[in-house]
């Protein structure tokens, strides 16, 4: 694996730890609050979001096309989002979280056989 698909994949992890939380966060922490403030403290953590993920992508858009990287994101983006929703939020494992991964691991296959841009 290159350093570039590594680096690439890194910080698209870290991103997206911020975005779940930008995202979904506020469901558990902030549901008994007005509406706005869950709004400017989504968008404060999506701040940082941005700041990783931006360059993530131009790092990775060195090496991988741009399909190649969107399938990237959305895998870390699953393996990311189920120990948020289990541990974080408290939701029940379902069997529908494989499922939905297997879909994405074809997906991967696919979009990585041809090598590169």
């Amino acid at each position: 694996m290159s350093s570039v698909l590594l680096k690439t994949i890194f910080l698209l992890a870290l991103s997206n730890i911020f975005m779940i939380f930008a995202w979904y966060g506020h469901l558990k922490n902030l549901n008994n609050k007005p509406l706005m403030i869950a709004v400017l403290a989504s968008w404060g953590i999506a701040f940082f979001e941005y700041m990783i993920q931006v360059p993530a992508n131009r790092i990775g858009h060195t090496e991988l096309s741009l399909g190649q990287l969107k399938i990237l994101q959305e895998v870390i983006t699953l393996g990311v989002f189920v120990p948020f929703a289990v541990f974080y939020m408290k939701e029940s494992i379902k069997l529908d979280y494989l499922w939905a991964g297997l879909c994405l691991m074809g997906a991967v296959f696919f979009i990585f056989r041809s090598s590169g841009k």
